[in-house]
């Protein structure tokens, strides 16, 4: 059980995200929609916490290094009236990779690797991507992370990373959790064994 709150932000929207691309590691930076995403993220994690719940003083802020969440992490503490680049980035907090498939489509993974596309399609959560990562792989990356959150937290991260902590923390079926949908500009909190969109 998560003995501390974890508000989850994932990153505002790229060019690629909106493209359906395999994004992965790859550093893409946020688009015009991904930028309003990043400030309306920060707006609702000022909402729920309220100007003294979002203080430095009460949260520890952490971020995923790549990019277009170090961003997303800047212009939401902006939102929430903070210095913008006081926070910490930790490379555990990086999305899986997806290797030689980044930056493509999942229609040309499927035209090029029919055979791999139909298999993480059976089971996403352990297929690992030629040269990346599997669901399974970046929950033992994770692990170690959540087992030192010793603090109310809020963490700028991705979906995949999300889909972890859901079934990390609230026991959502790896199956499940896979398949979730992660939503850019809303916030997901984490408390005890359950977790909420807000």
């Amino acid at each position: 059980m998560l003995s501390h709150r974890l508000i989850f932000i994932r990153h505002g929207e790229t060019d690629w995200n909106a493209e359906a691309r395999l994004q992965g590691q790859l550093d893409i930076p946020l688009n015009a929609r991904g930028l309003a995403q990043a400030s309306e993220a920060g707006k609702r994690a000022l909402k729920i916490l309220g100007p003294d719940g979002v203080r430095d003083s009460a949260l520890r802020y952490v971020a995923s290094p790549l990019d277009r969440t170090r961003h997303t992490m800047r212009l939401a503490r902006s939102a929430m009236g903070l210095d913008p680049e006081s926070f910490e980035t930790d490379p555990r907090l990086m999305e899986l990779t997806f290797g030689e498939w980044e930056g493509l489509t999942w229609p040309e993974v499927q035209a090029r690797s029919p055979h791999s596309a139909n298999w993480r399609e059976g089971d996403k959560w352990n297929f690992v991507p030629p040269g990346g990562e599997s669901y399974a792989m970046l929950e033992e990356r994770l692990r170690p992370w959540l087992e030192t959150l010793s603090s109310d937290s809020l963490v700028v991260s991705h979906g995949g990373v999300a889909r972890v902590l859901m079934a990390m923390i609230a026991g959502l079926p790896p199956e499940r959790a896979a398949l979730s949908d992660i939503w850019q500009g809303r916030v997901l909190v984490f408390q005890e064994n359950r977790f909420n969109w807000i």
